[in-house]
């Protein structure tokens, strides 16, 4: 199984650090789970012009490719004027529906107000479900309040908060995994 934990942005830092710290308590918590960690601030990734996605090259194509090879999702965004970024929201524009359809989606975000927490409700929880993927009932928002200047996050509910992600969205990947393992080999055995 393969979580990929983005960081949909391409300035600043304090949502990466959310998304790895996710993906670290998977790790220590799953060690059989392989995690990469996509920060599209490292990639000079294309405007999605409506062309196939296959079509794509060099870091274009290489984004895409993690994302739909990817099992499972821990998806980040900071909240700027009220939304969700426009490279996260270019992302999703450019990987193939199908790529994302029954996939396990946690989401994590970061922000500078107490309400912008309602973007993950608002915005991108309907984003997956028009993917038609699954979305862990958790979600982590972090204010500007629970980092420190070293932007390491010391707030503890939203430490626990991370912990829940990541062990939703691995009991609901294996729980998924192991469904459509089941649905296989009952085909195999009617044949």
């Amino acid at each position: 199984m393969k979580l990929v934990g983005i960081s949909g942005t391409i300035t600043g830092r304090k949502v990466g650090v959310v998304v790895q710290q996710v993906l670290q308590k998977v790790k220590q918590a799953h060690p059989e789970v392989e995690v990469e960690f996509l920060d599209l601030s490292e990639y000079d990734v294309q405007f999605c012009d409506g062309r196939d996605p296959a079509t794509y090259t060099g870091d274009t194509k290489k984004v895409i490719d993690i994302v739909s090879a990817a099992d499972f999702y821990i998806i980040g965004t900071p909240i700027f004027q009220g939304s969700f970024t426009g490279a996260l929201k270019n992302l999703f524009d450019l990987v193939h529906p199908q790529a994302l359809r029954h996939k396990v989606m946690g989401f994590v975000a970061t922000g500078g107000t107490y309400q912008h927490f309602l973007v993950i409700e608002n915005q991108l929880k309907p984003i997956a479900g028009y993917f038609r993927a699954f979305v862990a009932p958790s979600y982590v928002y972090a204010h500007n309040d629970h980092f420190n200047k070293q932007n390491e996050i010391v707030d503890q509910e939203v430490l626990d908060r991370m912990t829940d992600l990541a062990n939703e969205v691995v009991f609901m990947q294996k729980a998924l995994k192991g469904e459509r393992e089941n649905r296989i080999q009952e085909g195999e055995m009617k044949r």
